[in-house]
């Protein structure tokens, strides 16, 4: 049976998730930066939360860990700043709800030992705040040559792989990337798109690859150092 993804909104612009296994009943969090929500959204299905995973430290991914009482991994880089982690993760690991199994991907940059999740079989990844919708995590901990390298891994997965991440910012994404890209109608089309989601108060997110692919100015910068320069820009960009 597929995986079952809820989306669900929390603190100012966080995305948390929710994923069901309805063959083993079994249910993950992902990111829960506030629990209540999550909870809420959990009794509505009929779902018992049985695992949470982290894809990093932050404290608006991780407050709501504790609230539920289960089984939390998280990348064993930074158990000791999550705090209580039953199982650390590193590169190359694998974890599973139910049949659906994700390889752990260590995606430095935003944090130094943050990590994402992807489910190859379910083309899906959850990439927290390493790649957003049109585009990157800032560099807090680590380089543009990290956040590089995230780039071209990401770059290799499918087009149809559905990209869920942390953060609703695709909107000053969009108009970040119009800035940088001002003759890429792909570009220009998709902020169109977004701002119409938004004026109706619905997400721009989940994501695709293939989308980021046309759309995303940090997955498509040629060089590391041309992300860099990027990354700067976005951070005192006022657009």
């Amino acid at each position: 049976m597929a995986l079952e993804i809820v989306q669900v909104p929390v603190l100012s612009d966080n995305y948390a998730w929710l994923l069901h296994d309805a063959d083993s009943d079994t249910t993950v969090v992902i990111d829960p930066g506030d629990a209540n929500p999550l909870i809420a959204a959990a009794e509505a299905r009929g779902w018992t939360v049985t695992q949470v995973w982290n894809t990093h430290w932050h404290p608006d991914h991780v407050a709501g860990n504790a609230t539920f009482g289960v089984p939390v991994t998280a990348p064993a880089e930074e158990a000791a700043k999550i705090g209580k982690v039953d199982r650390g993760v590193v590169e190359g690991d694998t974890i599973a709800i139910g049949a659906h199994r994700a390889q752990v991907m260590r995606v430095p940059g935003h944090t130094q030992g943050h990590v994402a999740f992807h489910f190859a079989e379910d083309r899906v990844i959850f990439t927290g705040d390493t790649l957003f919708a049109m585009g990157c995590g800032r560099l807090f901990e680590g380089t543009p040559t990290d956040m590089y390298a995230n780039m071209q891994r990401y770059a290799e997965l499918p087009d149809d792989t559905t990209v869920y991440c942390g953060h609703e910012y695709t909107q000053s994404n969009g108009r970040f990337a119009v800035h940088v890209e001002p003759d890429n109608r792909a570009v220009a089309e998709r902020l169109r798109e977004v701002d119409a989601l938004r004026a109706r108060g619905e997400p721009t997110v989940p994501t695709t690859i293939g989308r980021e692919r046309e759309t995303n100015p940090f997955f498509r910068a040629n060089s590391a150092e041309q992300l860099g320069e990027r990354r700067v820009l976005k951070d005192s960009f006022k657009g």
